[in-house]
């Protein structure tokens, strides 16, 4: 897959993402839902926001692995938390699981009221592409 990355500026290289990504000619794109700490049965798991993050990742990696997709092939990664202060406290996590695949997506970090049950305090949303 050809990609362009497009950053008119540096100061978004430290925190691991890319203002846009441009995909001249791919054959795929796989929408994600948006990926929380719930186990296998639909329960949420109850936890902080490290462990929660690190659980979104699974389940997301889950989902792409089933399509035959990785985490490298993902392009967009939009994040929504009920504390933003909690998440960048914890945001090592995302950097981490991000640069051991060399992934630099464009990506959104909204703060939210609520998702969808009162334990959860992140969801990410992902596109990828091949």
């Amino acid at each position: 897959m050809q990609k362009s990355i497009i950053n008119p500026w540096q100061w978004q290289d430290q925190l691991g993402y890319a203002q846009a990504i441009e995909i001249p000619q791919s054959t795929h794109t796989l929408y994600c839902a948006g990926q929380a700490a719930m186990d296998a049965t639909g329960q949420p798991v109850e936890t902080d926001m490290s462990g929660q993050i690190n659980l979104s990742f699974d389940n997301l990696e889950t989902v792409l692995q089933q399509a035959n997709y990785s985490l490298a092939n993902v392009v967009r990664l939009n994040f929504y938390t009920t504390s933003i202060e909690q998440f960048f406290a914890a945001y090592g996590q995302v950097m981490g699981r991000l640069r051991a695949v060399g992934c630099a997506p464009a990506s959104t970090l909204t703060e939210v009221k609520a998702l969808a049950f009162p334990q959860l305090l992140v969801e990410i949303e992902a596109t990828a592409v091949k």
